[in-house]
């Protein structure tokens, strides 16, 4: 393997949006720096399930049925 062409891999500390820190080891940053979260994967729906709302803007199916409802693959 090449020497130096991977980054430096070492610990830093991660900061949740609830205050709570925890240590890792990851290439971001330098030795000791902290990372403060932005989207915490605690209480974001992403991660969490959160709502799930499917909604049906306007009717698809209603809207296909209108577009090609009386068109016909069989013979007459």
């Amino acid at each position: 393997m090449k020497k130096d062409i991977h980054p430096d891999y070492h610990t830093i500390k991660v900061q949740m949006t609830d205050g709570t820190v925890f240590e890792t080891r990851s290439t971001w940053g330098k030795e000791g720096d902290t990372m403060q979260l932005d989207i915490d994967p605690l209480a974001h729906p992403a991660w969490t399930g959160g709502n799930q709302r499917l909604l049906d803007a306007g009717g698809q199916v209603a809207r296909f049925n209108k577009r090609f409802g009386g068109l016909t693959l069989g013979k007459k």
